[in-house]
């Protein structure tokens, strides 16, 4: 359903709708920006990452060539809802109290204490669009709320992109920002569970010697909080998360099918940069490319999302604008969520809204060679959607400290309730450190930087103790 107005006199009478909407606005700065997502693709999901003998995606891999890849890029919480409304409003979960994907009907966004991405830049003059995956705790027909002037959310790929392709071709009297929102590789959840795919099937599993390998790290973490092991068992226990019994050909069968579904939504992304170039608004447009979250693909015998592992949490995240963008790989501490408006506002020459947490990263991305601004990045999650075990649903809160090594989680139920993990030596985060004497500073340092943030942020998670002096 489109929302507001219709494609039924084409893109161009949106467009000039938009207009109207805004007389009397400024005129934008400039540039024009084009933000394409993808839904449950983990960082490392591409072949500009992990190389083309699994996996091949060269419409993100010319993103990532003429761009800054943000190697150390989080998501403000590895599960949809909450992870895109704090794109959309550049606050943290904590601080727009959508945690979960219920949240999506019990909370109300008001645009007056947390202005959303839209009407930040419809204010400004931009003309924009949002086309796709919407999943907002935001009704998609209240412009007036979201600021998104021409609309039409779709969980259908090939729509996603024509009507982003319909905007691209209008006639611009300003500059826009526009949101392609994928919905694949989205659809392995579907395939774990034997369901027909929604936007397509990618065909059977070739012979195992075709299929990648499983992951190093497959099996639980050594000592891993038993929270997170409890979180196991209930997931596995609902037909969401029908893997407990899969063996390693399943879980290979797994990984080939992730890859077709992101090599899927590849071609996709590939029409709307094919209309980008030949609407001659390539040269004057910065294109984001990121995703919600990612994917577990078997690591620590999970599959898709809500964990605090590096699969889940850790996205793809690229500021690519030939001439201006100078293309590499930054292991700047980025949290997408909070950081994505206030860089956007940087390239557009336009005031970022007050208080918002988050930092620019446009000097990174032109080539600027700086110390990194943080010491860590925060991201947080619930775990909502598990079953009964030994009579009770539990559904903890958890808080994970990204520092410049070592990364420490922190959950609110359990009686061995830390990890702790060095990323430099086990970046598979298959060793449990927490309890390891030798780590005993380092994990007391990790606790005070969630506390510090916990306090600059009015968050109630209970830090564990940290101890005097």
């Amino acid at each position: 359903m489109i929302n507001r107005r219709t494609f039924l006199s084409g893109a161009g009478a949106a467009i000039c709708g938009a207009n109207l909407h805004l007389q009397g606005a400024p005129a934008a700065p400039g540039p024009n920006i084009l933000i394409i997502t993808t839904d449950q693709q983990s960082a490392d999901a591409a072949s500009y990452r992990m190389g083309s003998r699994y996996i091949r995606t060269p419409n993100m891999d010319g993103i990532a060539a003429n761009g800054m890849v943000f190697d150390r890029a989080y998501c403000a919480n590895p599960l949809c809802v909450p992870s895109r409304t704090s794109l959309l409003t550049g606050r943290y979960p904590t601080e727009t109290g959508v945690m979960d994907n219920d949240d999506r009907t019990k909370v109300r966004l008001d645009p007056q204490k947390l202005p959303l991405m839209g009407k930040v830049f419809q204010a400004a003059g931009y003309n924009t669009g949002y086309f796709g995956k919407w999943h907002l705790p935001c009704p998609e027909k209240e412009n007036s709320v979201h600021g998104f002037a021409t609309i039409e959310s779709s969980q259908e790929d090939p729509r996603t992109a024509a009507n982003a392709v319909k905007f691209l071709q209008a006639k611009h009297d300003a500059p826009f920002l526009m949101m392609a929102s994928f919905l694949n590789p989205h659809n392995i959840c579907e395939w774990a569970r034997g369901q027909k795919l929604s936007l397509g099937e990618v065909g059977q599993p070739p012979s195992l010697d075709l299929c990648p390998p499983v992951r190093r790290n497959l099996e639980p973490q050594k000592n891993e909080p038993d929270i997170v092991a409890l979180m196991r068992r209930s997931y596995q226990r609902t037909p969401m998360f029908p893997v407990g019994n899969f063996d390693e050909k399943k879980w290979r069968e797994y990984l080939w099918t992730y890859y077709r579904l992101t090599e899927k939504v590849d071609a996709e992304i590939g029409k709307v940069l094919r209309a980008l170039r030949e609407s001659g608004l390539e040269p004057n447009t910065l294109i984001v490319f990121s995703a919600d979250h990612g994917d577990c693909q078997g690591s620590h015998r999970w599959n898709q999302k809500t964990v605090l592992y590096e699969e889940a949490a850790r996205v793809p995240f690229v500021l690519s604008q030939k001439g201006v963008t100078k293309p590499g790989t930054s292991v700047r501490l980025v949290n997408t969520g909070i950081d994505l408006i206030p860089t956007l506002c940087d390239y557009a020459g336009i005031s970022v809204p007050e208080n918002l947490p988050g930092l620019s990263l446009k000097d990174t991305a032109g080539g600027k060679n700086a110390p990194d601004p943080r010491q860590y990045v925060v991201v947080s999650n619930r775990m909502v959607q598990g079953a009964a075990v030994d009579g009770r649903v539990p559904t903890p809160d958890g808080r994970m400290v990204r520092g410049q090594r070592y990364k420490y989680c922190a959950y609110s139920e359990g009686k061995q309730r830390e990890s702790l993990v060095d990323l430099e030596k086990d970046p598979g985060e298959t060793a449990n450190l927490a309890a390891d004497p030798q780590f005993q500073n380092t994990l007391h340092e990790h606790r005070a930087m969630l506390a510090e943030w916990c306090r600059k942020t009015h968050d109630s998670f209970a830090v564990p103790a940290v101890p005097a002096g």
